[in-house]
C-alpha cells in the first residue's frame, strides 16, 4: 500500500476521487494477479469492474487500509466466482488436437509453457483442487491475512491454515512428480 493511501485511509479523508485513484494505484496489480490466476480471461476488465463496484462504497469503508483491502477482494472474490459462473453456462471451446496442427512452428502454448514462470505457475495451480486454488490466490497473489481470507471463503481461520499447507504440500508433489523426483 502506498502512503498516500494509509494518511488517506488513516486522516478519514472525504474526497472520495482521490481515495479511490489512491486505492486503485495500491491494490489493482494484486486484483489483477488474483483475477489472473484465478483463470478470468479478461483480468484487467474484470479489475476495472471491481474497482467501480468499490467507488459507490467508498463512504462505507471501515477498519482503516486493512478494511478497505478486504473489501476490495471480496468484490474481487465475488467477480471471479461470477465469472466462472458463466463460463458453467457457456459452450465448452474445443481441445487443442496437436495431430490436426500443420504449422511448422511450436504451438503458442508449448512457448508459454516452456519459458514463461507466470504460465508455468498457472499451470502448476490449475493441478489442484478449487479450494486450494483459492486460497493459495488469496493469501499469496492478494496478500491477505488468514482472519481475511477465512472472511472472504466464509471458513475458520483453522480451516483456511489446513487448507493452505495442504495446498502447499500438493504443489511440492506435483513439482516432484514434474521433476521425475519420488514422493
Amino acid at each position: 500500500m502506498d502512503p498516500i493511501t494509509e494518511d488517506l485511509m488513516a486522516a478519514g479523508h472525504d474526497d472520495a476521487a482521490l481515495l479511490f485513484s489512491a486505492a486503485y494505484r495500491s491494490f489493482s496489480p494484486g486484483v489483477a494477479g488474483y483475477l489472473r490466476a484465478g483463470g478470468v480471461e479478461d483480468p484487467e476488465g474484470v479489475t476495472h469492474d471491481v474497482f467501480l463496484a468499490l467507488y459507490t462504497r467508498l463512504k462505507a469503508v471501515r477498519g482503516g487500509t486493512q478494511g478497505l483491502r478486504v473489501l476490495i477482494f471480496s468484490i474481487a472474490h465475488a467477480r471471479l466466482v461470477d465469472h466462472h459462473r458463466r463460463r458453467t453456462r457457456m459452450p465448452a471451446p474445443a481441445e487443442y488436437d496437436p495431430g490436426r496442427d500443420e504449422r511448422l512452428s511450436a504451438s503458442a502454448e508449448d512457448v508459454a509453457l516452456d519459458g514463461n514462470a507466470e504460465a508455468n505457475a498457472l499451470a502448476l495451480l490449475e493441478g489442484l483442487r478449487e479450494d486450494h486454488r483459492e486460497v493459495l490466490r488469496l493469501r499469496i497473489i492478494a496478500e491477505l491475512s488468514v482472519n481475511d481470507v477465512a472472511y472472504i471463503m466464509q471458513k475458520s481461520p483453522g480451516a483456511v491454515t489446513q487448507l493452505q499447507h495442504r495446498a502447499m504440500a500438493s504443489l511440492r508433489n506435483q513439482l516432484r512428480a514434474k521433476n521425475g523426483v519420488p514422493t
